[in-house]
């Protein structure tokens, strides 16, 4: 891997073999389709380059949650389907189907609009039907799903390209909600048999609902951040052999001796108990790290865990080496990911900082380069 001289020294690593074996690793065990969920900049990890290495690998399809997403993978050629997921806006209708990006449609209302925009450009517009069989967000209640179903099927503009619901408590895999869910969505679909129409795809499992429950897979899965090698929740269990994509490094910027009973950072928070070398790393809060990390998480130096002290500010943040740690201008510091024989993970880094390994690897922000391996 070689970076520029003028690259910034804190940059997001993806090792997109990781990713290729995540995805590999899925399928052998949901032997189903697979779409691949690159929303909210691929997690992290790159909007583009994770959506076209994943088509390379042959991903049956991709998910994106904002049209806008959607746009951008087709500008940048990528041509597998593409769900977005997120709710729609009539306006945007004529959008979604003059790039040939599947529409979520969620109700009635929305099936309406939709027709209605097809049938003025001429072109069927490919929908997913959302059915709520738990989430109260968006989608047609699953006990009154008859009519929504039948008017989709009966409508010359709509090509049903699946119908799908979303799990809100698989992460757990002791949780009865799962099951719950999969009898309403069943009971909702029955309506296509019962029109006698043809089943759509159904598509119900994301990342805890591969992980955790088999009866979810149906006809394709979701994965989300089980996709990126991350757990979703720390009940959840690791089933399938996933790696972590993703790696946070930076490097030591500034050194210097801090005297006993001298402050640290703003608000003047944590007092070195001793005369104590303190580094600093040129990241912060406006990168996406998280500020509920000051004078609690650690990094790696050297290949050693040295604690983050005092608060973290927008753009910088220290770290205490103690009295005899030793570090130098530009050694490698790494926030998420290995040195020697430690690591950090996400979900540690998440658990730390009271969030969920989510927030951490969507926070972090365009401001940092990202590197491909």
């Amino acid at each position: 891997m070689s970076e520029p001289a003028s690259q910034r020294p804190t940059r997001v690593v993806v090792d997109l073999g990781a990713l290729s074996h995540n995805l590999a690793a899925i399928r052998e065990r949901v032997r189903v389709p697979v779409m691949g969920i690159v929303k909210a900049n691929a997690y992290g990890h790159g909007l583009v380059p994770v959506a076209q290495h994943l088509e390379a690998q042959g991903v049956d399809q991709l998910g994106v949650a904002f049209l806008e997403e959607g746009i951008a993978l087709r500008r940048a050629r990528v041509k597998v389907p593409i769900l977005v997921l997120g709710g729609i806006f009539g306006p945007q209708v004529a959008e979604f189907i003059r790039h040939d990006l599947d529409i979520t449609v969620s109700s009635l209302d929305k099936l309406r609009q939709v027709e209605a925009a097809a049938e003025a450009l001429g072109r069927k517009a490919g929908v997913h039907l959302k059915i709520d069989t738990g989430m109260e967000r968006i989608g047609v209640h699953s006990y009154s799903a008859g009519p929504f179903i039948e008017a989709a099927v009966a409508s010359k503009w709509i090509a049903i390209k699946g119908v799908y619901s979303h799990l809100a408590c698989a992460d757990d895999p002791s949780s009865p909600m799962t099951a719950l869910q999969v009898k309403r969505f069943a009971k909702a679909c029955a309506h296509f048999d019962r029109l006698g129409a043809p089943m759509p795809p159904r598509h119900l499992a994301n990342s805890g609902g591969v992980l955790h429950f088999p009866d979810t897979w149906l006809d394709m899965v979701r994965p989300g951040i089980v996709l990126y090698g991350v757990l979703p929740d720390p009940v959840s269990q690791r089933t399938i052999d996933v790696r972590p994509a993703l790696s946070l490094v930076s490097q030591v910027v500034y050194f210097k001796v801090v005297r006993s009973g001298n402050t640290v950072s703003y608000g003047a928070t944590w007092i070195a108990p001793r005369d104590t070398r303190i580094v600093t790393v040129p990241i912060g809060y406006g990168d996406g790290w998280p500020r509920a990390l000051s004078s609690k998480g650690e990094v790696l130096i050297r290949g050693n865990r040295m604690p983050i002290v005092g608060r973290i500010c927008m753009d910088q943040f220290m770290v205490d080496l103690g009295a005899d740690g030793t570090a130098y201008n530009e050694d490698e510091v790494v926030l998420v990911g290995a040195q020697g024989g430690e690591a950090i993970s996400t979900e540690a880094v998440a658990q730390v900082a009271d969030t969920i390994p989510y927030e951490i690897l969507t926070g972090l922000n365009e401001r940092i380069p990202r590197v491909y391996r």
